[in-house]
């Protein structure tokens, strides 16, 4: 089922909903959509209610020219916005990458409107303000490419990126065909407000995150196991899962131990006693 929902801000998000039972949401990566979640939504759809949401820019939903709106406190503002005029009650909230960010971001600043939150291969951003500078500058001529090569070119540069270096050439060709549907304007503009360079720095306030939180990371993916065992550390109600023969996207590449890591935190947390 997909509906178009307009946030407060005007905004109109693409949603697609299915299944039944307590409240799911998802949030997908960068350059990603809803559907990247179907296989996942799949296994879940029996006993949870599945809200996955095309974010700003992305799949269905709108691409403003306005920057502002995409930036990361103005998403996490229609997104409760969003998630509350469904009327299901607090949702479990996924997200995965920069969807992951968002989450916590969502988890810190509105923790009432939300069960608890588990997040894949996801980061509380840089803590150097000058690695912070640089990241955007990257992230700003990245945009400004893909406004003036277009989608075709931004996808080819994207899957040479190392991150993917443990997706098999089918696992890639998949996201190809959906990366490709998506609008140059919002993926720009995306990058440019919620990029890893834009991200506020959310590593002191994890320790006053109350919200269970499951962690989800791949064990080829060195960079973030290695981030999200020091979130892990210092987060108070928090549990860690390395999924095995998985990099970056571990609900892709192997989504059967995704599944079993996720029914695990859903189904009964089990968080680590507080020090």
């Amino acid at each position: 089922m997909k509906r178009l929902t307009a946030a407060a801000s005007g905004h109109r998000y693409q949603v697609e909903i299915s299944g039944r039972g307590p409240p799911l949401a998802l949030l997908h990566g960068f350059s990603g959509d809803a559907s990247t979640w179907r296989p996942i939504i799949e296994r879940l759809s029996d006993d949870l209610l599945c809200v996955a949401i095309d974010l700003l820019g992305h799949g269905g939903s709108d691409a403003p020219d306005d920057r502002a709106s995409y930036r990361m406190e103005a998403a996490a503002v229609d997104i409760v916005d969003l998630l509350a005029q469904l009327g299901t009650g607090p949702p479990r909230l996924l997200g995965y990458s920069m969807g992951g960010r968002l989450a916590l971001y969502l988890g810190l600043r509105y923790p009432s409107a939300f069960h608890s939150l588990i997040l894949e291969s996801a980061s509380p951003g840089l803590t150097d303000a000058a690695a912070r500078a640089a990241r955007q500058e990257r992230d700003g001529k990245l945009a400004d490419a893909i406004e003036a090569f277009g989608i075709a070119a931004f996808v080819d540069h994207w899957e040479r990126l190392p991150l993917w270096e443990s997706q098999t050439p089918r696992q890639l060709q998949t996201q190809r065909k959906q990366r490709l549907t998506n609008s140059p304007a919002g993926l720009a503009n995306s990058l440019r407000g919620m990029g890893a360079g834009a991200q506020p720095n959310l590593w002191g306030e994890l320790p006053t995150l109350q919200l269970s939180v499951g962690l989800i990371v791949g064990e080829r993916d060195d960079k973030f196991r290695g981030i999200n065992r020091v979130m892990h550390e210092a987060m108070p109600r928090s549990r860690l899962s390395i999924i095995p023969a998985a990099g970056h996207n571990t609900h892709l590449e192997n989504p059967e131990a995704f599944c079993r890591a996720l029914h695990s935190f859903l189904h009964g947390f089990q968080v680590k006693p507080s020090k």
